[in-house]
């Protein structure tokens, strides 16, 4: 898989357009197609400009490599990889992606798929995660099930581990088919229900696999969550999904993130929200606050006289960690209104009322309630 920059392997700039960035991979698909470049490397090539272009090419994905680079398509592959028993602890959800790199031939006006061993399918996983673990990163222990070569017969599909050219196709995996009609001959070709493509049978199909040359294996598989994902992305494991036929490369395994909610922040882009509450007179006459942040500390926060419900204070620094400057948190002031005041803290809201009546002698009594009117209900 692609190990540098995406644009620069499309030869495209950061602010390219997708028209192109769409030229720029046809250029070069066409260049490095294994059906048309024989050169050693150049299939390796073609798989990264595939690569690169699937993720340029979709405006959410390009979104997140922006933001987030190789990190968030790369970096989950770096755990370990170990057999064992049963993890748990995530709802996940497989299904067979096929190639998602696989080369589009109507692009190209007829080149075909490459014959030969088929890589293996890729798959997909939803995990749910906790907003703090989106905002600082986290390392998760995943369980995997999927398809590994037969260790009986290395994945050869056969007892003797030899394979012999399929007999219904003639070791070419595809089944030709001549039609004679009035507009004259058609040739149909379509793949071998025999050898399923391949065009190599067992010599004597294994017992333990049924001469698939597959066996489903549990796994345990540790990964690297980086900082600042957020619901929908996707994270990519190399060689994590299932296997593929005769020593072709193994397909990959697609983590789809997705954040639980969290009752006391709400998140916007990189920046984290939450609520303070403080009474009328604290509104007034200004106070200090404690903020309990999403990793559990606790910041002192100035709220200056006169702040209006609904402010928002900004706390630099402490929204969602990712490359560069983290995002912020804004902290909303709500002015919580007593219902019911009695005794004392009557008499004084009463005061205040006096108070302001004074400033105002000359109203024509259409005026809107005051603050400390609507309090007392008069």
């Amino acid at each position: 898989m692609a190990a540098g920059d995406y644009y620069d392997i499309l030869g495209v700039s950061r602010n390219a357009d997708d028209t192109e960035i769409k030229k720029a991979y046809r250029g070069l698909a066409r260049k490095y197609h294994p059906d048309v470049n024989k050169d050693p490397g150049a299939e390796d090539k073609f798989k990264e400009i595939n690569e690169a272009y699937s993720v340029l090419s979709d405006a959410q994905k390009r979104q997140q490599y922006d933001r987030m680079g190789h990190e968030a398509f790369t970096n989950a592959s770096k755990g370990s990889y170990g057999g064992g028993g049963y993890g748990g602890g995530f709802n996940a959800d497989f299904s067979g992606f096929g190639d998602i790199f696989d080369f589009a031939g109507d692009i190209f006006g007829g080149f075909g798929r490459q014959r030969g061993p088929r890589r293996g399918d890729d798959l997909l996983m939803r995990i749910e995660v906790s907003l703090r673990d989106a905002v600082f990163g986290a390392d998760r222990e995943i369980e995997v099930m999927h398809a590994e070569s037969c260790t009986t017969c290395d994945g050869t599909g056969s007892e003797t581990k030899k394979t012999k050219n399929c007999p219904k196709c003639g070791g070419t995996g595809q089944i030709r088919q001549a039609t004679q009609t009035p507009f004259g001959n058609f040739v149909r070709q379509s793949t071998c229900d025999l050898c399923h493509g391949k065009g190599k049978v067992a010599e004597k199909p294994c017992s333990k696999c049924k001469g698939s040359g597959h066996e489903k294996v549990r796994r345990k598989v540790s990964v690297h969550i980086p900082p600042g994902v957020d619901t929908g992305m996707r994270l990519r494991l190399e060689g994590y999904g299932e296997a593929g036929d005769h020593g072709a490369p193994n397909g990959d395994l697609y983590i789809e993130i997705h954040v639980k909610p969290e009752p006391r922040f709400h998140r916007d882009g990189d920046t984290l929200l939450t609520k303070i509450q403080i009474t009328p007179a604290q509104a007034v006459l200004g106070t200090t606050v404690e903020v309990t942040t999403i990793d559990r500390r606790h910041l002192e926060v100035k709220v200056p006289a006169g702040t209006q419900g609904g402010k928002k204070l900004r706390i630099s620094g402490e929204g969602v960690r990712k490359r560069g400057r983290p995002g912020d948190l804004l902290v909303e002031v709500e002015v919580t209104i007593p219902k019911h005041v009695s005794g004392e803290l009557k008499e004084l809201y009463e005061k205040i009322l006096e108070l302001e009546g004074k400033k105002n002698p000359g109203g024509s009594g259409n005026e809107k309630k005051g603050f400390f009117e609507s309090i007392l209900g008069g």
